[in-house]
Formats: structure tokens, C-alpha cells, sequence
């Protein structure tokens, strides 16, 4: 199953068919529902720092740190804090 983008993988979810052709056992299917219906539920504070989040965690596989850090601050973002160096580079 060829996929691309987080649609494709909440796609291949739905379908409960792993991106290798197999099943996902109903276990992890059923946590993962769970976990997901209890984050939808969760307040938010704010779109942009969700916005944020995601180009760090996503953008972390993409840039390197530099980069990833000036990309933040001159979108208008804070640049990259320690936390988030030492967890997605392993500094």
C-alpha cells in the first residue's frame, strides 16, 4: 500500500490495514480510537502553538536543527526551545 501525507495514514487507520498489507490487530485499533476521541475532546489553546507543534515535530524529521530554527523565528515563531533540541536532535 503506497501512502503519503497524514491522510494517508489516518486512510490506511480507518481501513485497519497497516501500509505492509497486514491487519492491525483490533487492540491497537481500539486505543488508538480511544486515545484520539479523548484528544478531540481536549481544550486547546490556541491554533498557532498547535501549529507550531506540528511543524516542530514534523519539521524535525525535514530540517536540520538550524534550519528548522530559523524557519520558526522568521515565520514569526519562537525559535527551537532545549526541551524540543534535546528530544527531536538528540542534543
Amino acid at each position: 500500500m503506497a501512502i503519503a501525507g497524514p491522510g494517508g495514514v489516518d486512510a490506511a487507520i480507518a481501513s485497519g490495514i497497516d501500509l505492509d498489507g497486514s491487519p492491525i490487530p483490533q487492540e491497537m485499533l481500539s486505543l488508538y480510537t480511544e486515545v484520539m476521541d479523548l484528544e478531540s475532546q481536549r481544550a486547546r489553546s490556541g491554533v498557532k502553538k498547535s501549529m507550531r507543534n506540528r511543524v516542530v515535530k514534523t519539521g524535525s524529521k525535514h530540517f536540520d536543527q538550524e534550519t528548522l530554527d530559523a524557519r520558526l523565528k522568521a515565520a514569526g515563531w519562537e525559535g527551537l526551545k532545549d526541551k524540543e533540541v534535546a528530544f527531536f536532535y538528540g542534543s
